[in-house]
């Protein structure tokens, strides 16, 4: 069988195509299912030379982890042009596009969270961090100004996303726009727990925005 001609590439290029195979590898396996053997032949190289540019498969799998993590954040991007619950709508939905198309991908990020790794942790984290830090910013938006136990409750809101998103892609006992509903509206009786009172505003600011779909 013919093999791949080999490509020279700088240090630099050559890592950032190995983390680039790894996260494309990612669509249809576990990152502790990523064989190092075959990132190497779909490389070209040979497995020890990856070692070169990855001082252990660790370290490998953290940074595809990263890249994936990276990539999951620029997928789901908000729309500035949009209006805020639209927008928030719309990077849902985006989200939940992402996770259906890479089920495997996002299931490494959260059982790599989950596996006690430091620098895994680290990445979901923040990866969660910043989604949270969007939504904050998507709120504030519509002029409220949420304080410290609203922000807080965001960032519930997104553990509560990601929850029903992986369970649903497990079931589909509904639909999907039933799903993103589900999902947007949770948010404001989220936050509603807290004292602040710009949680009300927004509550009313989505309750009009955004129409009930049928259950």
């Amino acid at each position: 069988m013919a093999t791949e001609k080999r490509v020279r590439l700088n240090p630099e290029a050559r890592r950032a195509q190995l983390i680039e195979l790894g996260v494309e590898m990612l669509a249809t396996r576990t990152l502790d299912e990523l064989s190092v053997e075959d990132i190497a032949q779909q490389a070209g190289i040979s497995r020890g030379l990856l070692f070169h540019y990855f001082s252990s498969k660790q370290e490998f799998h953290v940074e595809v982890a990263r890249a994936a993590a990276q990539e999951l954040l620029r997928r789901t991007e908000p729309d500035a042009g949009l209006a805020p619950v639209a927008s928030l709508h719309a990077s849902l939905s985006a989200f939940v596009d992402y996770v259906e198309e890479n089920p495997d991908n996002y299931t490494s990020l959260v059982r790599g969270a989950a596996s006690g790794d430091a620098e895994m942790r680290a990445i979901f984290d923040q990866t969660r961090a910043s989604m949270a830090g969007r939504v904050i910013a998507i709120v504030a938006d519509t002029g409220v100004s949420m304080g410290p136990r609203a922000e807080l409750a965001v960032h519930g809101w997104i553990a509560f996303v990601e929850a029903c998103v992986i369970g649903w892609l497990g079931s589909r006992a509904f639909g999907r726009e039933q799903l993103l509903d589900l999902l947007t509206k949770a948010l404001p009786a989220v936050v509603m727990a807290s004292s602040d009172e710009a949680v009300g505003s927004f509550v009313a600011i989505l309750a009009a925005d955004t129409p009930i779909a049928g259950s």
